[in-house]
């Protein structure tokens, strides 16, 4: 018995050890956004500011040239939502395609499909910078948001695991009752795969709240900036940076993906456990 005890107090003290470790940057930053501006990095050994400066959040929310946050979070609000809405609606149908459905060629598309993920975006910015700059999209959201209505080679393969874990008796019965291809994907499948729905859109909001390449690349109008890309404008080799402000917002910035997470957690769990499992 004092062995098992001692081997459980030895995992928990490693595992919050480990814990502690993977937040220590999130606690620092939280604390860097506190402290004077100028002193962020002296004491940057201590956690615990000298004196509390709650206007690090009022400045760093002014903005700059008169673009408060309010306009950043604003922009990457609607950028992650349109974007979102878009990835799962295209890659839930397609995913049905694949998982359901006969076609030719259809071994083929799907490796294509799959051999995409395996290309890394540093490969595919040039080409794709030339071409929506042939369309006249530089400066514009359109190159951040239109792609993703296409489909996301991995969210289509999550979802499609997730649907051949569905029965076709389902689908059987439903042709039985009348109902064509698509009655049986929006009354029968879509239900069903919620979970996989939610995990899906869940990564989505994580990567496009946080992407920083793509708008750095695309976007040119500070207006236009979402807050990825804005909290650069903070840094400023040419005068003082204002470390304070930047950390501020740096810790407001994650709030929302906090709030997804623990609000829609359970479906990241249910959407995980159960992709990949025949029925």
């Amino acid at each position: 018995m004092k062995n098992k005890a001692t081997k459980k107090i030895i995992q928990h003290v490693l595992m919050a050890t480990f814990a502690l470790i993977m937040i220590y940057p999130l606690i620092w930053m939280i604390s860097s956004s506190l402290k004077e501006s100028s002193s962020v990095f002296v004491d940057s050994h201590s956690l615990i500011p000298k004196g509390w400066h709650f206007d690090n959040y009022i400045e760093g929310w002014n903005g700059f040239a008169g673009i408060t946050f309010s306009t950043f979070f604003w922009n990457s609000t609607v950028i992650t939502v349109i974007a979102t809405v878009g990835s799962i609606a295209s890659s839930t149908l397609i995913a049905f395609g694949f998982a359901r459905i006969k076609f030719a060629g259809k071994k083929i598309w799907f490796v294509s499909m799959m051999l995409t993920m395996m290309l890394p975006f540093e490969m595919v910015m040039i080409p794709q910078y030339i071409m929506f700059n042939g369309f006249g999209w530089i400066d514009t959201y359109l190159p951040l948001i239109l792609p993703t209505f296409f489909g996301i080679p991995f969210f289509i393969f999550l979802i499609m695991q997730f649907i051949r874990t569905i029965p076709m008796e389902l689908d059987e019965a439903a042709k039985i009752d009348g109902c064509n291809t698509f009655d049986i994907f929006f009354r029968i499948i879509v239900p069903l795969i919620v979970p996989a729905m939610m995990t899906s859109a869940i990564f989505s909001f994580y990567w496009r709240w946080d992407d920083f390449m793509g708008p750095l690349i695309y976007l040119s109008t500070p207006e236009k900036y979402p807050v990825s890309l804005a909290l650069k404008l903070f840094s400023d080799p040419n005068s003082v940076t204002n470390w304070g402000a930047m950390f501020a917002m740096s810790t407001l910035s994650i709030l929302p993906i906090f709030i997804i997470f623990f609000v829609f957690q359970r479906y990241i769990v249910d959407g995980i456990s159960s992709t990949g499992m025949k029925a």
